[in-house]
């Protein structure tokens, strides 16, 4: 099984990013599913339909979040919405809307287990332990019910994301992160065969603060003063990815892919 996964998309730049690049990707490198990290998909923060079916329509099958994930108030009926494969994280509180985790069909007739997390160092949201949620997930799911797993680990801290790694080592096909919006080099697979990238980067613009104007985000940094950050639309644009191949559970392969757009 080959997995495709976009780091966070953001904003309508990722879009248009996404929607440029993606099917060339997919044509060169055909992968059997395609997912993406979307909480900051719209205007950077949540997500809405017209949002999620453009970037449907691009390619990408299944969607994972992050603490934006609720942000777009208007637009969360998509969580109750079966037209949209979306996922937040797992370890929201009980009783959040939507679903943390599913398994979904592959082009090769296989099954994908999707886990999306958020982590908890240096987060503003009170969420449940990854790591017990993790225990839940694996309690109530076999290994037979899927042919390879993944986690979307979406945190601020990379010790946190590696932690994750060597609790899920061997249990999980990949354990990839995502929020920082920076790529990682630190792509390998574990003697185990759980494939791992600290942060598999953004799409969206490069001349930005993580996507933000960065005029902004300098002026509230050296000022401490309250500012409404805007979303970069302008200059050279970015898309990041990995692409991991599993057999038998185990990683064989991972791969970042990066492209640059003047």
């Amino acid at each position: 099984m080959r997995i495709l996964f976009l780091g966070d998309i953001f904003g309508r730049p990722g879009r248009k990013t996404v929607a440029h690049i993606l099917p060339e990707i997919i044509a060169a490198e055909k992968p059997d599913i395609v997912l993406g990290n979307v909480e900051n998909l719209a205007g950077g923060k949540g997500v809405n339909k017209k949002t999620l079916s453009e970037i449907m329509n691009a390619g990408v099958e299944v969607f994972t979040g992050g603490n934006h994930s609720f942000e777009n108030i208007e637009g969360n009926e998509v969580y109750l919405d079966p037209a949209f494969p979306i996922l937040r994280p797992a370890n929201f509180p009980r009783g959040t809307v939507g679903k943390g985790w599913g398994i979904f069909p592959t082009k090769n007739g296989k099954r994908l287990l999707v886990i999306s997390l958020l982590g908890r160092t240096f987060m503003p949201q009170h969420v449940d332990s990854p790591f017990q949620v993790l225990d839940e997930v694996f309690e109530s799911v076999k290994p037979s019910e899927y042919d390879a797993s993944f986690i979307d680990i979406h945190a601020e801290a990379t010790s946190e994301k590696q932690a994750i790694l060597w609790y899920m080592n061997g249990k999980v096909s990949a354990v990839i992160g995502t929020h920082t919006h920076v790529p990682t080099a630190d792509a390998d697979i574990t003697p185990a065969g759980t494939a791992f990238q600290a942060d598999a980067g953004m799409n969206g613009s490069l001349d930005s603060c993580i996507g933000l104007r960065y005029q902004s985000v300098i002026h509230k940094l050296r000022t401490q003063m309250p500012l409404k950050y805007e979303v970069e639309d302008q200059g050279r644009m970015q898309f990041n990815a990995v692409i991991i191949d599993v057999e038998d559970h185990k990683a064989t392969s991972i791969r970042h892919l990066r492209r640059i757009l003047d």
